[in-house]
Order: structure tokens, then sequence, then C-alpha cells
């Protein structure tokens, strides 16, 4: 690790194995994410926790400091509570909780806020030196992404493991088939289709405001949709489908444009958040990819990529991968859970002293995703060299505080500027 980094070969819990975790977002993926980090490896604890708000604190600490039991009594598989050493003063709410985590001892954090705050944390736990595994997407405008690029450049700098969110890439038959795509499979691919469709989330979060809650309280408890918050669904959600995109074909699209629009959520707690996108990606040497995404209750919901090349397709979902043409296959998922694989792996790089950084690979899925929404959103075609080097976008609000903040204005294709 010294000869790698230029760190000691201690970067972490003190000359031991020892991993010491903190989570900064302690929402439901959150627990989710530091769950399956506590099971994926031996000798991980964790020792801080971190969010806006102190209830989710405070209910994330019993959560992970419970002994879950089943119908009989018996404790679950999940059952963490010896790997808890969390303290009072360990835990933290408030706008500054990450900076209070990332002060602590902790070797590693977890990044599970809503998107917007990513950049900004991820450079932070950068430059404290800590390992940092974040969900996706990790922006909400291209100012973000390329923030992110450059904290992963630094991470490579300091010896420091970047792991995202996108289980999709530990999926066995996933891998597989994307292995057999670069051995030829397919022959030359010439185009492919993604499609998400349905899944409208109406019952997350609350459905009514509390009269004490400020706007910006609101839209916090309602960030799913808000676009300033989480970049739109096609950012937030199906990011996962068009990373599939990118890791099939190689690389990035070159340009794109997109449709949009809301038809069935035109309730205010619905914020500007549209409900359904269509994205036409095309990529280098003429393959053009079809994108469909829409969450809205009670329309058909196929969930599957499709990827056509001279000798053959493949169709790529989460139980299996079907190779048809040329060369016939059908794999299967060996049911053995990603998220536990995207942790072990890090935790294994940690130890090892190997290097393991897939920021950039998921800032430019996350910025896929994004030029899809600001096409849709404007009615505009954008390359990705402008989406990439030009846009001056930045959601971020003027300030990170409890107050007033107007919802914006749903966007209207053809009125709404292109920045």
């Amino acid at each position: 690790m010294a000869a790698l980094s230029g760190l000691s070969p201690r970067a972490y819990a003190a000359g031991s194995d020892k991993v010491r975790l903190g989570l900064i977002g302690c929402g439901g993926r959150g627990m989710h994410d530091t769950l399956r980090c506590l099971i994926s490896a031996p000798n991980v604890e964790l020792v801080a926790l971190g969010d806006i708000f102190k209830e989710r604190v405070d209910s994330a600490r019993r959560r992970f400091t419970s002994r879950p039991v089943d119908d009989e009594g018996k404790p679950t598989s999940d059952n963490v509570a010896d790997k808890v050493k969390l303290t009072e003063e360990n835990c933290f709410a408030g706008w500054d909780a990450h900076t209070k985590v990332l002060a602590t001892d902790v070797d590693m954090v977890i990044l599970t806020t809503p998107p917007q705050f990513r950049p900004m944390m991820l450079k932070a736990a950068v430059e404290a030196g800590k390992h940092v595994f974040m969900e996706k997407p990790v922006a909400v405008d291209p100012v973000g992404v390329r923030s992110v690029i450059a904290s992963s450049e630094l991470a490579n700098q300091k010896g420091l493991t970047i792991v995202a969110g996108t289980q999709m890439r530990r999926i066995s038959h996933l891998v597989e088939a994307m292995k057999r795509i670069r051995d030829g499979a397919l022959g030359t691919i010439q185009s492919g289709q993604c499609f998400r469709l349905g899944g409208a989330m109406r019952g997350w979060g609350p459905q009514e405001r509390d009269p004490s809650w400020s706007e910006m309280e609101w839209q916090l408890r309602r960030w799913l949709f808000m676009t300033w918050l989480s970049g739109d669904f096609i950012v937030e959600m199906h990011v996962h489908d068009l990373d599939l995109i990118n890791w099939a074909l190689d690389g990035s699209p070159v340009q794109c444009f997109a449709l949009g629009g809301r038809q069935q959520r035109v309730e205010p707690e619905y914020g500007d958040s549209y409900d359904h996108f269509a994205v036409e990606y095309d990529y280098a040497n003429g393959v053009s990819v079809s994108y469909k995404g829409a969450q809205q209750d009670g329309i058909a919901n196929p969930h599957y990529g499709h990827i056509v090349g001279t000798k053959g397709s493949a169709r790529l979902d989460f139980g299996r991968a079907v190779f048809e043409g040329d060369y016939t296959a059908e794999i299967a998922w060996d049911r053995h859970d990603p998220c536990l694989t995207q942790h072990a792996d890090q935790i294994a790089a940690i130890r090892e002293g190997k290097r393991l950084n897939e920021g950039r690979q998921i800032a430019e899925s996350t910025l896929t995703a994004i030029m899809g929404r600001m096409s849709a959103y404007t009615g505009r075609a954008m390359t990705w060299k402008w989406a990439m080097n030009g846009s001056k976008l930045d959601l971020t609000p003027p300030a990170y505080e409890f107050g007033d903040l107007p919802t914006p204005e749903v966007a209207i294709p053809g009125k709404t500027r292109l920045i």
C-alpha cells in the first residue's frame, strides 16, 4: 500500500485488518447498504452515523443495535449487533453531519444521501483520506459530474478505493454475458434497446406536508421527485439500465435527443419530476440505442436491455441473459447477492492495497442519464462533448439550510432553457 499510494501501510484501523465504517445518509438505502457491508466480510465495524434528520440517525442506530429474530425467535443471518460500535458521541445530525463523521477515525464511508450532495461529500471524504462506497447516481448535473471525476482522480493519487452501487455489474450472468459479447458472440454491435417501465412509487415518502416543515424540509423528505435533489427518475433509478448499455458498448454515447413529460404526476407533491422519457442515444461507429422509461401506474412493465449485432442478439435482464442468432445460449443468475459482492470486493481491495476505483465509470453513466433528461426538458439535442465540458448547469440551491425554497417549475420542452 505504501508503494501504491504514498500512504503508510496502515491506511486503516490502527495497524490491524479491521475496517471502521461510517454511514452518511441514514435512510432505507443507507441501512441496506451498511447491513450488506457489515456481513460481506469479517472484522468490519460500524462506528459512526450521520444524517440531516436526527430521527433517522436514531432509527438507524436502533436498527443496527437490535438483534432481529425470525418467527421462531431464532437470530436471523443479518444480525450485526456485535459489529456495531456506535456511541452517542459518534452519531451526528444536521447539515454538517458528514463533516463530523469524516472527522472520526473511520476508514471508509458509505454515502447514501440524495444525489445532490454526492459530489460535495465525495470530495470531502477523499480529501479526508477515506475509502468511499457511494450509491448511484453520483450527481444531478454536469457540474457535479465533473466534480466527481476530479475527486476520483484525487482518490487514485491517494490510493483510495471508490465503489459505486451499480450492482448489476456484479450479477453473475451479466458478467458472463459481457465476456461473451467481448469475445464476439454477437459479431459487430449495431444497435440496442433499453426498457424500464412501470413502478410509479406513489407510496414513497410523506404524502402530506407537516405544517412545521419549511419548504426545504418538505422537498428533502420528498427528494425523489425534486430534480435538484434526485436528477429525476431517469437519473436516480434508470442510471442502472443506462450503465448496463454503456457496459455492453464499452463506452458512452456521443450524442442524444429525447422526449418526455408528465401525465400522471400532476399533484404538487411530485415536485418538478417527469413520469416518462424516451431517448435516442447515438454511440460511436453509428450504433444507436433507444431508451424508454416511465414511472406510471397501470402500464406494462418490461425491464430489460437488448443488444443487436451482426451475428445475433442478446436480451439481458435481472434473471438471465439469452443469446439468439449464430450463437445461442441462456445464462441464469447464480442467485448470489451482488450487493454483498460489491462490498466484499471493496473490503478485500482495501486490505490488499489493490486499486479499485469506479468513480469515473459511474460518473460517465450518470452523465449519460443527465444528458437524456436535459434533452427531454429542453427539447434540444446535445453532444456528449458539450454536456461533459461545456454545460454550466448547476442545480445546487442558494444555501443548504432550512427555510424558503420554491419548487422549480416543471420543465417545458421548447421553453426551458438549455444551460
